[in-house]
């Protein structure tokens, strides 16, 4: 009887362990309250949703013989994106994971990013749990952790960026200048035959003949005399106003026999030192940069010229070569060129293209707001003028404007095969890249796009689209649009997104729908209602917008807003 009751307690003790061991080998299901998730809710950073998952594995929960893969799973659509995952093992287990210690429990740490599809916006965020202890499967249902993805960033658009023209060079009114000097004896001031004879002085006054007679061409002339910066001053100072005198007298007289009545206006310096500077500067002289030095350390004109005749050797070449430059009246015809106006332009482009130069042409594509039209005036360029890109590009960005991207595309790398280094041509493929989140494709052609018109925005763009939405903010600087205020909103700064968007001169329903957001933001539910209302009248696409977007979470069970998104 003893023998039994013993072999009874053995039993009994045995069977109580394996109890023991069975019920400790359990993982028993987690709950939510063990994850904290960053953010909350999820929230879009440029075409991405990047996401913090912090958790605990309780004291006495984790196996020393278990191995947990933890996958992060966002459900969305029917559809599943997986995220990394996480193997965590316990402290008798042989392998990479991360350990846990079954007395001590430990913390659960992820990082992941996924690629944002706007059906996300209604999504759920799920951990997985693919459990195993020494070997067998243990079952762990999913757990949620959070709902929803704030979606504000992915409003960012190349569609309505203004991609970058290449400019015309027409100038209504082009100055130019000619000048042509008369040269004196050193001392002297008469005008002598074989200078009035120079060539050059027959092109000018030719010139200012031709400027005069052309009712399209206005010319004022300048007659400065001077005297060269060696000597004394008095004696400079005479020479100068003789000479401007006798130049005068004589221009006089030879615009009066053209019938040349343009105003003249004369002066005189003494002592040329600008000229001779400038002429110093521009010359192969010996110890060129001593003298230019005495000049800057000098402003007294007998102790510049005292320190330069110190430098024996140079003032000898000076006085050779420079300073009989300096003894001269130069006269200067400035003449206005006033071009043909709009109308002109537009009435020779319909009835006679070939009166008007390529900047004209380029010109007078700006002039109208018929693409039709445009593009004839761009062909004829490209069949005209076939080296230059300008055409080319312009014709893609009306194809872009109208939302047709490949003809686009097409038209932007004609126009690099005419000009390898188009800078606008750059950044409107880099625009292209854009509109399909090709971040990567689109730094490297931004690269060189350098001086484009409009490179600001697609840079703005680019940041948007990357998160780096202060970077975002100092491009687009003062511009006006909606991406320009998304980055605003993106910052928090409300006024000023507000502000631009406010001052957009043909506001669309996405900047309606900003405004809304805006009011969200900042708890006005009348303006939610109100720019929602006029979004919606604009584009209806976004009522289902609104109604998924998490921007209006706390306004789901208001009925007014329920009106809305019906």
């Amino acid at each position: 009887m003893k023998t039994k009751n013993f072999y009874l307690s053995l039993l009994m003790i045995a069977f109580v362990g394996i109890l023991s061991t069975s019920c400790s080998s359990k993982l028993t299901p987690l709950t939510p309250s063990h994850f904290n998730v960053t953010p909350t809710p999820l929230e879009t950073v440029g075409n991405e949703v990047p996401v913090s998952i912090n958790g605990i594995f309780p004291e006495k929960w984790f196996n020393s013989h278990a191995t947990v893969v933890v996958t992060p799973v966002l459900k969305y659509a029917g559809k599943e994106a997986i995220g990394t995952s996480y193997t965590y093992q316990g402290d008798k287990v042989a392998g990479n994971g991360i350990v846990i210690h079954k007395n001590r429990g430990g913390n659960l740490a992820m990082n992941l990013k996924y690629e944002y599809e706007p059906e996300m916006r209604e999504s759920e965020l799920f951990l997985r749990f693919n459990a195993k202890i020494k070997g067998k499967t243990v079952e762990l249902p999913e757990v949620k952790v959070a709902d929803g993805v704030v979606a504000t960033s992915s409003l960012a658009s190349a569609h309505n960026t203004e991609p970058s023209d290449a400019q015309d060079a027409f100038q209504r009114i082009i100055q130019q200048k000619q000048d042509a000097n008369i040269l004196f004896l050193i001392e002297q001031s008469n005008l002598r035959s074989s200078e009035l004879s120079k060539s050059e002085l027959a092109a000018w006054k030719k010139r200012v003949k031709e400027a005069y007679d052309d009712d399209r061409q206005n010319v004022d002339i300048e007659i400065s005399a001077y005297a060269s910066p060696d000597g004394k001053l008095s004696l400079n100072e005479r020479l100068a106003a003789e000479r401007e005198k006798r130049t005068s007298a004589y221009l006089g007289d030879e615009m009066k026999k053209q019938e040349v009545n343009a105003q003249i206006n004369a002066r005189y310096t003494a002592e040329d030192w600008e000229g001779f500077r400038q002429l110093v500067e521009a010359s192969n002289l010996q110890d060129k940069d001593l003298v230019l030095r005495v000049l800057s350390m000098y402003e007294d004109p007998e102790t510049r010229e005292r320190e330069i005749k110190n430098i024996s050797v140079v003032f000898e070449e000076l006085a050779e070569t420079i300073l009989p430059q300096l003894r001269r009246s130069r006269l200067t015809a400035n003449i206005e060129i006033i071009g043909k106006s709009d109308d002109e332009i537009m009435s020779f482009w319909k009835n006679n293209p070939n009166e008007l130069n390529i900047e004209e042409l380029m010109y007078a594509a700006t002039l109208t707001e018929d693409r039709t039209e445009q593009e004839k005036i761009y062909q004829y360029l490209t069949a005209n003028y076939s080296q230059d890109y300008r055409a080319w590009n312009n014709i893609g960005t009306n194809f872009f404007r109208a939302g047709e991207f490949d003809k686009a595309m097409q038209a932007f790398n004609r126009a690099l095969q005419v000009k390898s280094d188009a800078p606008e041509a750059y950044t409107n493929l880099a625009l292209l890249a854009l509109s399909n989140n090709e971040t990567d494709k689109a730094e490297e052609l931004l690269g060189r796009a350098a001086g484009a018109k409009d490179l600001e925005q697609t840079m703005g763009l680019l940041f948007l689209k990357s998160g780096e939405y202060s970077k975002a903010v100092e491009a687009f600087g003062d511009v006006k649009t909606n991406n320009a205020a998304l980055a605003q909103i993106l910052t928090n700064n409300y006024n000023r997104a507000s502000e631009i968007l406010n001052d957009i001169k043909n506001p669309d329903a996405t900047t309606a729908y900003l405004l809304a957001v805006i009011a969200a933001r900042t708890n006005n539910f009348n303006d939610v209602s109100a720019h929602l209302n006029t979004a919606i009248e604009r584009d209806s696409a976004m009522k289902a917008l609104a109604a998924s977007d998490l921007e209006f979470a706390k306004y789901r069970s208001n009925a007014a807003f329920q009106s809305i998104i019906r």
